[in-house]
């Protein structure tokens, strides 16, 4: 796979991950004066697959090629990371091509925006294709690229869990959550964004991927797994047996997700809703939710 890294010129024409703004603090009954602090930027980014904007996602601008591959993968439109041939980033202004209206300070405004551009087998998108026509005419149940209910993917393909999945118990859990806050550098700056993490079954953790939306954050890190290869983000290798800890609670997505990239468990600190643990359930994924030492439980067998 080709131009799937930014290069440092890239990267440097991309809007900022973290935005400074001016903020008043008041506490009790007293008020500071205006300050600066900093919040995570909210940036539309669209995936264009063969030229064909599929969908924009709002999502933190940084670790885009990770994030579309591993939305191409985990939503389906690609089979395997052989499918998607190359990744291009552009800048873009959201507001570049919108109607003008009376206002004159309409013409002023500019919306940093992001196109990621895949490459991607015919064969797959022929399948793009299809989805986009069925489409067309059609009231949408509300989920991403999702035209009915039959096309949401509640009844995923059973797995046997890994006999190597029984080494992993709350301790270990516990242990991979409690490391996450070091390396959420922009939770850390603004308190706004969510993490994904991958650990080995001893709790270490290899990765981390943040952003506003749990989604989002999910698809960079099944994305990053697949792109890296063998070194994660500290140059420690990516264990073949391992799992996903969260910072959120568990949505029917996520689960799906996981189960699409073959994760045998995901724990959250919040709690699952119950389609989350019916899909966990069938799919043969074992789920952990309200993970804060010392409770966590566990919601399927």
């Amino acid at each position: 796979m080709e131009n799937a890294v930014l290069t440092e010129e890239d990267a440097a024409a991309l809007p900022p991950p973290l935005v400074t703004v001016p903020v008043q603090r008041h506490v009790r009954d007293e008020v500071a004066p205006w300050t600066d602090d900093q919040v995570v930027a909210e940036v539309p980014v669209a995936l264009v697959f063969n030229g064909i904007s599929h969908v924009v996602l709002m999502c933190t601008p940084q670790d885009l090629p990770e994030l579309a591959l591993g939305f191409a993968l985990s939503e389906g439109i690609i089979e395997r990371p052989a499918d998607c041939y190359g990744i291009e980033v552009a800048s873009v202004d959201a507001c570049g091509d919108a109607p003008q209206g009376p206002q004159a300070m309409l013409e002023q405004v500019e919306v940093p925006a992001v196109e990621v551009r895949l490459e991607i087998a015919s064969s797959a998108f022929m399948r793009l294709k299809e989805r986009r026509r069925s489409l067309a005419g059609r009231t949408g149940c509300g989920v991403c690229g999702i035209d009915s209910l039959q096309a949401l993917d509640l009844v995923p393909e059973p797995r046997t869990p890994p006999p190597w999945l029984a080494q992993i118990t709350p301790q270990t859990i516990f242990k991979a959550l409690a490391a996450m806050p070091a390396w959420q550098v922009l939770n850390r700056a603004t308190g706004a964004v969510h993490a994904a993490a991958y650990a080995g079954i001893d709790g270490e953790l290899v990765a981390v991927y943040e952003d506003v939306g749990r989604h989002n954050a999910l698809d960079k890190l099944l994305g990053a797994r697949v792109m890296a290869g063998d070194v994660g983000q500290g140059g420690q290798p990516w264990p073949q047996r391992g799992f996903v800890v969260m910072s959120s609670r568990a949505s029917y997505e996520l689960v799906r997700k996981c189960a699409r990239l073959s994760v045998p468990l995901l724990a959250t600190i919040s709690a699952p809703t119950s389609l989350a643990i019916q899909v966990a359930e069938t799919a043969g994924l074992q789920l952990w939710g309200l993970a804060r030492e010392p409770r966590a439980l566990r919601y399927t067998r």
